[in-house]
């Protein structure tokens, strides 16, 4: 949980969020300045996590109703980050 409604491809503009990004796109968002500031610690640790196995991390804003939301349907609340395919 946290302040924002998940990863934003513009941090300063909630309407932009990313529903789902694989480990590459996670990356590629923190290389290419798109996820800044404090969320990179965050993506960084859904990362680790995914690596050491963990099927899906999922980053929600705090507000009535978005983990009931999220678990109905991934990226439907936040951003669900999820392995490369294959």
């Amino acid at each position: 949980m946290t302040g924002v409604p998940g990863v934003l491809a513009d941090k300063d503009d909630p309407s932009t969020r990313i529903p789902r990004l694989t480990v590459s796109g996670a990356r590629a968002a923190i290389g290419d300045g798109v996820v800044v500031g404090g969320m990179i610690p965050k993506i960084e640790e859904a990362l680790k996590n995914l690596s050491l196995g963990v099927g899906a991390i999922h980053i929600l804003g705090a507000h009535a109703g978005a983990i009931a939301a999220e678990a109905s349907e991934a990226g439907s609340a936040g951003t669900a980050l999820l392995p490369d395919p294959g």
